[in-house]
């Protein structure tokens, strides 16, 4: 995770946008009853590296061109592709936010990932190439909007009282997977609209994004994520009921977590998220308790990074 001041507009994205804004649809795919001659063909005529291999729509292999290699340098070209697929398969969701195909391709350094629904359906094929692709896209659909955003000192200087502040309130539920990402991108875009600064919003976004993933993850009954918005101040709380964390000190430690096995199978779970939100806050603190819960808050200064490039307000003012 680069420090706050790297955190760039490529990043932000990659924890926003979802798997099925970016996949590849109409894939092309084969059975398992397909030779070896006959995926040579395929793979040929399609310009295609590897393809899915379906049984009654549902995946059930995938076979690559690597795969294709061996099998023609031992003959073996009659072979059905199920005798040579590759059936150990690390799949993500549509629902999903990228960032998670992108810590599975580190993890498991693969060069496609099969996008299928609850029902082991097939809906897409996604490779890095179309992250890149997606991202860039939204960039260009970014830089043709208009930007209304509100100045941050028009939303506070319009309200009258000796000290204004703005709470914002998001429910997670435990093992929501596809919600993931759902209750941070609000408050990053309730947030937006109130003319946070876009770098500060970068960082909130992350650290955000990994304590709703916490919830989601780590919880029994899930939690709420709260923002408290002040001129000066950016607090975010995520509280849950349970089942606390044994060793605050340990879990501070990049890789360490206490996930589960069938958690870190699904590509969630790398012991990075409380190690990322420290990155990227100016201050954090966390609470537990075992068998009562958690509470980790986080805050940023906006004031702090009023200087950063592209943040100066109309007129050429700094931000509130």
């Amino acid at each position: 995770m680069p420090s706050l001041t790297e955190i760039t507009r490529i990043q932000e994205l990659i924890y926003e946008l979802s798997i099925s804004r970016v996949m590849t649809k109409g894939v092309i795919s084969v059975s398992p009853d397909t030779t070896v001659l006959e995926l040579k063909e395929i793979l040929r005529l399609n310009k295609i590296s590897g393809t899915p291999v379906l049984e009654d729509g549902r995946l059930v292999g995938i076979i690559s061109i690597e795969d294709l290699i061996k099998s023609l340098e031992r003959g073996e070209v009659d072979a059905p592709v199920r005798a040579k697929m590759t059936t150990k398969l690390v799949t993500v969701q549509a629902e999903e936010s990228v960032i998670e195909a992108v810590k599975k391709f580190a993890k498991y350094h693969v060069g496609r990932l099969p996008v299928i629904n609850d029902k082991g359906e097939l809906l897409g094929i996604l490779t890095s190439g179309d992250i890149t692709r997606g991202v860039l896209e939204v960039i260009g659909l970014n830089e043709h909007s208009e930007d209304k955003r509100m100045s941050k000192r028009q939303v506070f200087e319009q309200i009258l009282s000796d000290q204004t502040s703005v709470m914002l309130k998001y429910v997670v539920r435990a093992q929501d997977f596809k919600g993931g990402g759902h209750a941070s991108s609000r408050l990053k875009l309730a947030l937006d609209r109130m003319g946070v600064p876009r770098q500060v919003l970068r960082r909130l976004a992350i650290a955000t994004y990994e304590a709703e993933m916490n919830l989601i993850i780590h919880t029994l009954q899930g939690g709420e994520l709260t923002a408290t918005v002040q001129p000066e101040k950016i607090e975010v709380a995520a509280v849950d009921s349970g089942p606390g964390i044994p060793d605050v000190e340990q879990a501070m430690q990049p890789g360490y977590s206490t996930a589960p096995h069938w958690i870190h199978e699904l590509g969630f779970g790398a012991g990075m998220g409380l190690v990322n939100i420290k990155k990227c806050a100016d201050e954090m603190s966390l609470e537990s308790k075992v068998g009562a819960g958690t509470r980790l808050t986080f805050a940023v200064y906006p004031r702090m990074h009023a200087g950063e490039p592209g943040h100066a307000e109309q007129g050429g003012h700094k931000p509130a």
